[in-house]
């Protein structure tokens, strides 16, 4: 059975679940669909080319299906998809799409989003991920499963966070983070704690121990760090040139000494597409569609203004 407050805005054309919750205040488009068990507090916005699954709950203030801050964005009719028992806090917002982004932004299942964090365009969240409060994610950002951030975490656009990945509070992410570590702009450590959550055995847990003192060794960690900040593409410097290389030669010696698990051998994987493949640092910056395009009308020249009349 719906309940729907008789003071919420809700769209005559929108698709609603029988048993869902809308909140007063509450707006709802004309193209959202709403599956099985929402609930919708007071005054939240759900709006735009909209489709969500069941058994979401969204807290009072949230934005949701909101049109991207993308200067190319040019009112397409572009969409936001979410998935199964998502929790999205205070003052969440969530952008759709863009035409040259793939037109969708996506959120899998299980997810909690806390108070204040934003999601833009083109993002995909895998599931069982936890963005804590005022975490900000720009455009075409990529989550994995199973990562957890903390507060006010920054993530730069085309960033993919590798899963089981536990990012540090106030962390700037601007390249791609490796599965399975602690970062705090660079690794520091195994996610232990995270990953006996997830079930991982002590015997994984070691192995993965191991792998990383190979990849990072204590020996000049402020340097092989910095090779990873500079992944590949961000080599401004010699001393970052100098320890990309580095940690090439130390991935060459890892695979060199037999194999790994699979959790090592993805470690592995990951690290050589972004040291490799990635431009500054960051695989999906590769694969962008925007390069060489003229920039958005927002620089074009403007006319002079006229003269104020005296």
């Amino acid at each position: 059975m719906r309940n729907i407050s008789p003071n919420a805005n809700v769209d005559p054309a929108c698709e609603l679940a029988d048993d869902i919750e809308i909140g007063p205040g509450c707006s709802v488009g004309p193209k959202v669909v709403l599956g099985p068990g929402c609930r919708l507090m007071p005054n939240v916005v759900i709006m735009g080319n909209t489709a969500i699954g069941a058994r979401n709950v969204f807290c009072p203030g949230c934005v949701i299906g909101a049109p991207p801050q993308d200067l190319k964005h040019a009112g397409e009719d572009t969409r936001l998809l979410i998935g199964d028992d998502n929790i999205f806090r205070e003052m969440v917002t969530v952008h759709t799409g863009t035409t040259l982004g793939g037109g969708v932004t996506t959120i899998g299942h299980r997810n909690q989003f806390q108070v204040g964090s934003h999601i833009a365009h083109d993002v995909t969240v895998g599931n069982h991920c936890v963005l804590s409060n005022q975490v900000q994610v720009a455009g075409h950002v990529y989550f994995e499963d199973c990562v957890n951030v903390s507060g006010l975490v920054g993530i730069q656009q085309f960033v993919t966070l590798g899963r089981n990945s536990f990012i540090v509070g106030f962390a700037r992410c601007t390249t791609d983070v490796p599965p399975f570590l602690i970062y705090d702009g660079a690794p520091t450590g195994v996610n232990a704690k995270g990953l006996v959550r997830w079930g991982f055995t002590e015997k994984q847990t070691e192995a993965l121990r191991a792998l990383y003192r190979q990849l990072f060794p204590r020996r000049g960690r402020d340097e092989s760090n910095g090779g990873l900040r500079n992944l590949a593409g961000m080599l401004f410097s010699r001393r970052a040139r100098r320890s990309a290389r580095s940690l090439s030669r130390r991935i060459r010696e890892v695979e060199s000494n037999g194999p790994l698990d699979e959790h090592g051998t993805y470690l592995v994987e990951f690290l050589k597409r972004s040291l490799h493949d990635g431009v500054f640092g960051r695989y999906r910056e590769s694969q962008r569609r925007d390069q060489g395009l003229p920039p958005p009308k927002f620089y074009a020249p403007q006319p002079a203004e006229p003269e104020p009349v005296s």
